[in-house]
């Protein structure tokens, strides 16, 4: 069944194999939107006369019969069937006559998948800030719990200067504060109602599109329908960015949880169940998961670009382009979920190498603090940093940091901030 097909038509097998391609698999996952927007439309349609209150209750009645079958897992679209907007008219059709053929009135299927993505983002990014907040949390524990556990800092891969565990873990954390600040903004664009725009234009019938954007309790309407239509898309793409960013993140620590494992550095380690082993190296205890991790997370970064290069040189209105939207972004969704839950499953059981400071090949990493010693002398910085470079040159270099370290400062190893961490990972959460 086709909603376009008109008496004594047919196309070519070939054309409709080309041309539906993915779209039923990820339609799919649309289903349960698709009947919520179709709830609300037909809900409008009997409040302003375009179908007779008794029409639209049954209408409505027998959505929410579809909405229940979907939610069972017992919902799919028939093989002749072209989309999940063809199938859930195809059965309201069935089940309850021409009732079912007018719930297409006022609307196209442009605005239709337009408002099902709209209110499929808006939850997957719900769902994605809640894994966030989930490895968020996670992350200021060990941050708590390892603070005074030392760790050697890093710049252009040499050693550079004294860090800790709490530190490592709280940037990670105030990090994703960043993140979630991108996807507070694709929400709000998400929480935005194209729904009534129609084929991008409008409709002369009386549609009340603010009783739609009530229903489907969106933040507010998209109001210009050409606009509502160019947001198909753009939705997306914002989404995409927000995704990249996180994934950016997770990426990162991916990575240094792969070195920091190596034996070379061994600052951390885990438990053999959640490390792989060697075909032939019997010693071997792989990174596995954080190398996927990496590589998924590389890969999610790329979908904004791919979405740029899918959209970019389109006019408005709509095109049959963007129905690849949904094959590039719906996977890397799920894969960034998994990703998000992954890491914490890691990093819940790390197991942190105590006194790793300690050993030799360490002791530059207290240079400024042997600098800052002497200017706490009175001696002027640039001549301690002289005194203290000559020592080095020279092999002399002794340092005690057996005292402990005075980092006192906000964000420093003595003073992690994650209190205002916390505080401005919530604010950020407040923007759902």
């Amino acid at each position: 069944m086709k909603l376009w097909q008109k008496e004594n038509t047919s196309v070519s097998k070939l054309i409709e194999s080309f041309t539906v391609g993915r779209d039923k698999e990820f339609d799919q996952l649309l289903a349960q939107y698709d009947v919520q927007g179709s709830i609300a439309h037909v809900t409008m349609l009997g409040e302003v006369g375009l179908m007779t209150q008794d029409e639209a209750a049954t209408a409505v009645l027998a959505l929410k019969a579809i909405a229940e079958e979907i939610h069972q897992g017992t919902f799919s679209i028939q093989p002749d069937v072209e989309d999940v907007h063809s199938q859930v008219e195809l059965l309201l059709t069935e089940r309850i006559g021409d009732i079912g053929k007018k719930i297409h009135s006022g609307r196209s299927r442009n605005d239709q998948v337009a408002v099902d993505i709209k209110l499929y983002l808006r939850q997957e990014i719900l769902n994605v800030k809640d894994a966030v907040q989930e490895l968020f949390n996670l992350l200021i524990t060990q941050s708590e719990k390892y603070k005074d556990h030392l760790l050697p800092g890093y710049t252009h891969l040499q050693i550079a200067m004294p860090s800790s565990f709490g530190l490592w873990f709280g940037a990670y954390a105030e990090s994703l504060v960043d993140d979630l600040e991108l996807a507070a903004a694709a929400y709000a664009v998400a929480n935005k109602n194209p729904l009534g725009s129609g084929a991008g234009y409008g409709s002369s019938f009386p549609l009340n599109r603010t009783r739609t954007t009530e229903l489907l309790q969106f933040g507010s309407l998209n109001h210009n329908s050409v606009y509502a239509q160019m947001t198909r898309g753009k939705t997306e793409k914002i989404t995409a960015f927000a995704f990249s960013s996180i994934a950016a993140t997770l990426s990162k620590l991916a990575m240094d949880c792969c070195i920091y494992m190596n034996q070379n550095f061994g600052f951390i380690s885990f438990p053999n169940e959640l490390t792989t082993g060697s075909s032939i190296m019997p010693h071997k205890k792989n990174p596995d998961v954080f190398e996927l991790i990496r590589a998924k997370c590389n890969r999610i970064q790329s979908i904004p670009n791919e979405l740029t290069l899918l959209l970019n040189n389109l006019p408005s209105g709509y095109h049959r382009d963007l129905q690849l939207t949904k094959e590039i972004l719906f996977p890397a969704i799920e894969e960034l979920k998994a990703c998000l839950q992954l890491m914490g499953v890691m990093l819940e059981q790390v197991q942190v190498k105590e006194n790793l400071l300690a050993d030799e090949k360490y002791k530059y990493l207290f240079s400024v603090e042997a600098v800052n010693e002497l200017v706490n002398k009175g001696i002027p910085f640039r001549q301690a940093y002289q005194e203290v470079g000559n020592q080095i040159e020279k092999g002399v270099f002794q340092f005690d940091f057996s005292k402990g370290l005075a980092h006192t400062h906000e964000g420093s190893i003595g003073n992690l901030g994650n209190d205002a961490i916390r505080k401005a990972f919530n604010q950020v959460v407040k923007k759902f």
